[in-house]
């Protein structure tokens, strides 16, 4: 089971965009390791490094079901990472003409 990080693992993770395209994928509901490997159209071990980088950050979980690996998005570690570009928006956005 993942846990979460901090605030430097989550924005690395999504840093990249093959890690950022797993996360999209990931929100409309749990996939296996084979489907997001096909979706991304990328080598297995290309997918197991960017899965490896957000099971880290504590963004994805994996279960076994029967064979299958799945995936699935654990969005809490998004939270501080939230706030803290909030809180900049929030800044820029009162400084606007």
């Amino acid at each position: 089971m993942s846990r979460p990080r901090n605030s430097e693992s989550v924005f690395r993770a999504i840093a990249d965009p093959t890690r950022r395209r797993i996360l999209d994928l990931l929100r409309h509901g749990e996939q296996t390791v084979g489907d997001l490997i096909a979706t991304l159209h990328v080598q297995r071990p290309i997918a197991s490094h960017h899965l490896g980088a957000l099971l880290q950050a504590g963004l994805v979980r994996q279960r076994r079901r029967g064979r299958h690996l799945m995936c699935s998005i654990d969005p809490r570690p998004l939270a501080p990472a939230h706030a803290w570009l909030s809180g900049h928006l929030a800044r820029t956005t009162s400084r606007a003409p």
